[in-house]
């Protein structure tokens, strides 16, 4: 009886069975370092990573020699046995019916020189593999700027709903001071009215910074890969303001320097080029060195024929020498060094369009410093200001609207720091982006 009454209370009130999940807090580092880890983006380009490892690998192996076991039966129709009399002897068969033929062999093909092109495909393939690992990290720095802009997308948001759940609260006390002096005959009825609107007001923008915080949550959670419940609880240091930009021009050439976009850019350049060198190889002559061993019934290359198992060998070296193809080197040439100087163009762009984005990311840090320090100044002020209006209110010369709005201009201006700080930090997060670090 108490094993039933137990599950029927699990199924009236579920929260005696589970209770709510406990917020976890969350370091940027710790955000990073997951999101990395359950990258679906990154795992993708990793696998293209290892592709174009294969492919170099195969490559290589084309230089190698083959070795290959080959074995058949073929079964043949009769045929009439050729043989040669001989005065006084047994007459000997030139040529047996042997219907059922067997036939072993072990194989070797070892290209030994092609003109340049395996070497030049080996090239390509290594360059390839390289901008396969460029885009990777790019991929990678992407994924850390979203993490970043998430991450300060929740706290700004977090600060956001605690002001405004904050001035909802001041505002209730202020409607029922005012709703008791009306009862006293001290305030006319149009205040009430005008604080409980204000209170709605209030109300509303707490309800949608809750729905941006939630989003913002969400958006997190995406980035980083977690699903477990329980609501994300940001870890900062709440005095860890970015360092001012450095001198602008050191910064462009690091970022040419470090870009992992134009690295991958360069690299392709090469692996077009190398494709350039190994098309043009196929003018070249083509040696291959050949080989095998046979074991086989009969075997075709011992004569007379005979229904017996025999072996044998053969080395040869061969030479191949396209002397005209219609064209088709050509083409393959012409579309090699179009692709090259296709590649070439997008890198002059690139480096165009990196350094303007790496002098917008520096102004951008550059103003979110000067953000900050008439933030600072206005959490000063407000602070200054609610003492004055505390004091005047002792004194009695105050109403306490006054005082309800001097705490709620000190709580503004807080989270006004707390948003110039975060986009500073966000600011230099796209910075570190643009150079490459």
């Amino acid at each position: 009886m108490v094993y039933r009454a137990t599950l029927i209370v699990l199924f009236l009130w579920p929260g005696a069975a589970f209770a709510q999940t406990p917020a976890w807090p969350l370091t940027l580092d710790e955000a990073l370092q997951r999101g990395q880890q359950e990258s679906l983006r990154v795992a993708e380009l990793q696998a293209r990573v290892d592709a174009a490892a294969a492919v170099e690998a195969g490559r290589q192996a084309a230089d190698r020699p083959l070795v290959a076991a080959l074995g058949g039966y073929t079964r043949t129709n009769h045929v009439d046995v050729f043989l040669i009399p001989a005065p006084g002897l047994l007459p000997r068969v030139l040529y047996p019916d042997v219907p059922d033929n067997f036939r072993a062999r072990l194989d070797l093909q070892w290209p030994i020189y092609s003109g340049g092109r395996s070497d030049a495909l080996v090239r390509a393939a290594h360059a390839e593999r390289g901008a396969a690992g460029s885009d990777l990290l790019a991929a990678r720095a992407d994924l850390t700027l979203e993490i970043a802009r998430a991450f300060w997308a929740l706290v700004t948001a977090r600060e956001a709903e605690d002001v405004l759940n904050q001035a909802v609260e001041s505002l209730d006390a202020h409607v029922r001071d005012i709703r008791s002096r009306l009862e006293q005959g001290l305030v006319p009825p149009n205040e009430v009215l005008s604080a409980e609107a204000q209170r709605s007001r209030e109300r509303v923008l707490a309800l949608e910074a809750r729905n941006t915080r939630v989003v913002a949550e969400a958006d997190l959670r995406r980035l980083i890969g977690e699903d477990r419940g329980g609501e994300i609880v940001p870890q900062i240091s709440g005095g860890d303001v970015p360092a001012a930009p450095q001198d602008i021009d050191p910064l462009l050439a690091e970022a040419r320097r470090l870009r992992p976009e134009r690295q991958a850019l360069q690299q392709r350049v090469d692996a077009s080029r190398a494709r350039e060198v190994a098309a043009g190889a196929s003018t070249l002559p083509q040696i291959a060195v050949t080989g095998g061993y046979d074991y086989a019934k009969p075997n075709p290359r011992i004569f007379p024929r005979a229904d017996v198992w025999n072996d044998s060998w053969d080395v040869s070296v061969n030479v191949s020498w396209s002397i005209w193809d219609g064209g088709r080197r050509r083409a393959e040439q012409a579309e090699a060094s179009a692709g090259t100087r296709a590649i070439e163009a997008r890198a002059g762009e690139f480096d165009r369009q990196l350094t303007l984005e790496v002098r917008q990311r520096w102004y951008e840090l550059d103003s979110s410093h000067a953000a900050i320090e008439a933030a600072s100044d206005g959490v000063k002020a407000a602070a200054e200001a609610r003492r004055v209006v505390r004091e005047r209110f002792a004194a009695g010369v105050a109403t306490s609207t006054e005082v309800l709005d001097a705490e709620t201009a000190v709580l503004q201006a807080e989270l006004d720091r707390t948003r110039a700080i975060s986009n500073a930090r966000l600011a230099r997060a796209r910075l570190e982006r643009a150079i490459g670090r």
